[in-house]
């Protein structure tokens, strides 16, 4: 049965790169480099420490990734206080959590409120909020009203840091997403479908050097290359548009090239692929999916993997410069 909300929701479900959401991206025993979500030890969360019964908070946004920390947290003794926004998060997180309150995106205070009412001195953020979506959704109380004057015409990561700040500055530690998750990031190489060609190698490569120069701009985590044509740029629509807008412009074999921003905040907004993301790769005949190891996330990867090897799609996870280990000469 699930348990009472202070109040109702009817959210919509988002695609994966919407939703920050790790699936299994690892082989069995194998665990990706550390450092990709910041230092754990200052809020307790250190290696060995005994987290039971501990109250972590969650911000949750869309995507799958708030139920998948949920049910980990939980596993390990945790109690969950979760604040979920009404249009965005799955309602079925009622059921993962220890208490729950909805909000609408803006409501900063009520944010604020619930969490020291559920007595979170850290919390997480998982889950994106969609933004095109939230320009519609958008309903802040007077806290938020603040907070927005202070942020307007800032990006995603500036604003996601001042959030973070303002939940700081009220002694709510914001931790990393990836706690109890580390595990679950992208690791180097090829990790499903054929060896990408030489000519998607150095497309991965080019893709590379342009988010490396846009990320101080805030724009986008992705961008699609085809035999050295750059055919779209990630902006506000998210990365199945993007792919869709470059499937109109190419003639097939693109390579997707997803990176987090130089600079990006780690504990939140990293970069997520997944099956949806495959599913229109297929559609839009790109050949390779390129993303940026130990600082991206998969979601359902078991999933993603069988789709990659079904529709002969590569996947592999590259460094910042857009080398392949085992593949690329460097």
């Amino acid at each position: 049965m699930r348990r009472k909300a202070e109040s109702g929701a009817a959210p919509a479900q988002a695609g994966d790169d919407e939703a920050v959401a790790p699936g299994q991206a690892a082989e069995p025993g194998r665990q990706p480099e550390s450092g990709a979500s910041g230092q754990h030890a200052a809020a307790g969360f250190e290696p060995g420490t005994d987290v039971r019964g501990r109250t972590i908070g969650l911000l949750a946004g869309n995507g799958t990734f708030p139920l998948m920390f949920a049910r980990e947290a939980r596993a390990r003794g945790c109690r969950i206080a979760a604040v979920a926004h009404r249009g965005e998060t799955d309602p079925a997180l009622e059921d993962e959590v220890d208490s729950i309150v909805w909000v609408r995106v803006g409501q900063l205070g009520k944010v604020i409120r619930s969490f020291h009412r559920a007595g979170v001195d850290c919390a997480v953020m998982a889950g994106g909020i969609n933004k095109v979506r939230s320009l519609s959704s958008l309903r802040p109380d007077f806290r938020g009203l603040l907070f927005l004057s202070r942020v307007a015409g800032l990006g995603d990561d500036a604003i996601l840091r001042a959030l973070a700040a303002e939940l700081e500055g009220e002694n709510i530690r914001v931790v990393p997403s990836t706690l109890f998750l580390e595990r679950l990031l992208a690791r180097p190489g090829r990790m499903a479908g054929p060896a990408p060609s030489r000519q998607a190698l150095e497309d991965i490569r080019l893709g590379c050097r342009v988010l490396s120069a846009l990320g101080a701009l805030d724009v986008g985590q992705t961008v699609v290359v085809e035999r050295g044509v750059v055919l779209a740029i990630e902006a506000i629509e998210g990365t199945d548009e993007t792919l869709r807008r470059a499937a109109r412009l190419g003639r097939g074999g693109a390579v997707l090239v997803k990176a987090a921003k130089q600079g990006q905040d780690l504990r939140f907004d990293l970069p997520a692929v997944g099956p949806a993301t495959i599913e229109t790769m297929a559609t839009a005949r790109a050949g390779v999916l390129a993303i940026e190891a130990v600082r991206t996330l998969v979601l359902d990867a078991d999933h993603s993997f069988e789709l990659a090897d079904r529709y002969g799609i590569s996947i592999v996870g590259c460094s910042a410069s857009g080398a392949v280990a085992g593949l690329s000469d460097d």
